[in-house]
């Protein structure tokens, strides 16, 4: 297999040369489960930044159970998945590469010494 232009899964949402954010879609058509990924570009770094929709294990536990684990641990457990495929993936690997480099590469062109 090999990347794929445009990517299978892969959404570019916005570009701004030292930035630029995807979203990466699930296979279960789940918008829930969909990651947005931002790459940017700062003054001395490349930073990769994933967001996605957390979800509590609320089908186990009642809000109590929910209030006390968070009152006696200090955090609630919560999950986020996605499925890719096989394609997806390996798009979603080099779309990453992609992103990076482009982003270094802007920043270097257009910082001021």
């Amino acid at each position: 297999m090999t990347y794929q232009m445009p990517a299978e899964g892969i959404l570019k949402r916005s570009g701004w040369g030292d930035a630029v954010s995807y979203q990466v879609t699930c296979q279960c058509h789940d918008a829930n489960h969909d990651h947005n990924v931002w790459v940017e570009a700062d003054g001395t770094n490349v930073t990769v930044t994933s967001y996605t929709t957390q979800k509590s294990k609320w089908w186990s536990l009642t809000r109590w159970q929910t209030i006390w684990r968070l009152l006696t641990r200090g955090y609630i457990e919560y999950e986020a998945d996605i499925i890719m495929t096989e394609q997806q993936a390996l798009n979603y690997a080099e779309t990453l590469k992609l992103a990076i480099k482009d982003v270094k590469d802007f920043k270097e062109k257009n910082v001021k010494n």
